[in-house]
């Protein structure tokens, strides 16, 4: 089994020879896992179709599933999209660096080992420090999926990353927690195309595959029309991922889950009632709730994932609260919905892939 090492490195000024020690293994074919303001990601060089392999073969990943490219400066993209359309432009001087995913025609440049067999390119520019340094030294071009086995909960810290692939990669860079806690928001910018004139055309409107922290009205307020993919849920065995999460079941744990949603006062006397039930018969019960509606639960794991008016407090607690009831070794988790809030597009997106859609109204 190969020998993991994990390397404490400092966040906003990382120390230069942990990073080429890092980029070394990158630039050989090999993976590092590292921070990003996301989650942490699993890389290896983007234009090495070998690297995309081994990274599939790490996490236990579908090999149809797309990775995404993750670059540190706009004029990187020349080598890899085939085209880049003025709104790619404009929402990259928007939120790049940051947690936005566009998706490009791709060049020949890019294998389709990491692209998951497609004709497009899914890239973000990181805005963390660590990512920042990692991806310049390791060549400019990194494919990160989450670093952590294929369909468990994302990792936001080097010891989720640990717990899942230890013995399978040789490095993970340990930047501390990440700060958002959830994937990027990925736009699909692929449907604009140049005319032989020069000018450029929509043939299909920019659309939002997965929602995440740039909300889907920030993308609008910056080029106008913009529409959500109706394979948000992935729930169609034959339908291809565009981009990574739509297809698969994604950030489960080991427990059942299911969202309850409806008035707070009857979401908390209904997930009462089954953990009474579960109880009887020897099992153990888990529930996500927030501040406001923590002492209304009863029931063996009652984990209170923020404040409803800090939605950042919920995104950064999601994947860990999920690993933590794996720990727990509770049998059911029940979570309150939060699709009311500004971020409860991509939350909800988090939940139910995770609850392999399963929601209950009360």
């Amino acid at each position: 089994m190969m020998i993991t090492k994990t390397e404490k490195i400092n966040r906003q000024q990382p120390e230069p020879e942990k990073i080429e020690a890092a980029a070394k293994i990158i630039r050989e074919g090999g993976l590092v896992a590292f921070p990003t303001e996301t989650v942490y990601g699993l890389g290896a060089d983007a234009l090495l179709s070998e690297g995309a392999k081994r990274i599939y073969a790490a996490k236990g990943r579908p090999s149809d599933n797309p990775l995404i490219v993750h670059i540190a400066d706009f004029e990187a993209l020349d080598r890899i999209a085939r085209e880049i359309p003025p709104q790619a432009k404009l929402l990259a001087d928007a939120f790049w660096p940051g947690p936005l995913t566009m998706i490009f025609q791709k060049s020949e440049a890019v294998p389709l080992e990491t692209t998951g067999g497609l004709d497009t390119v899914a890239v973000r520019m990181p805005s963390h420090p660590v990512a920042l340094a990692l991806i310049r030294a390791g060549g400019g071009y990194i494919a990160a999926p989450s670093a952590n086995t294929s369909g468990r909960p994302s990792p936001t810290t080097a010891q989720h990353v640990d717990m899942d692939l230890n013995g399978k990669i040789p490095m993970i860079l340990d930047g501390g927690a990440v700060e958002i806690g959830i994937e990027s928001t990925i736009v699909d910018l692929s449907g604009i195309s140049r005319r032989s004139d020069g000018t450029w055309v929509c043939g299909e409107m920019p659309m939002i595959l997965r929602p995440g922290y740039i909300t889907r009205e920030m993308i609008a307020d910056v080029i106008g029309s913009v529409c959500d993919d109706p394979g948000f849920a992935g729930t169609d065995a034959n339908v291809r991922p565009k981009a990574p999460g739509m297809k698969y079941r994604h950030y489960a744990p080991k427990a059942e889950l299911t969202i309850v949603s409806g008035e707070a006062f009857r979401v908390a006397e209904y997930i009462n009632a089954r953990a009474a039930e579960a109880g009887a018969k020897g099992e153990k019960t888990g529930v996500i709730c927030t501040e406001q509606t923590v002492g209304q639960y009863h029931a063996d794991a009652v984990k209170c994932i923020g404040d409803r008016a800090d939605e950042e407090s919920i995104t950064r607690r999601l994947y860990a609260f999920l690993r933590d009831f794996d720990d727990l070794g509770v049998d059911r988790i029940y979570s309150e919905s939060f699709s009311e809030l500004r971020l409860g597009r991509a939350i909800m997106n988090r939940l139910m892939k995770a609850a392999g859609q399963r929601i209950i109204n009360v």
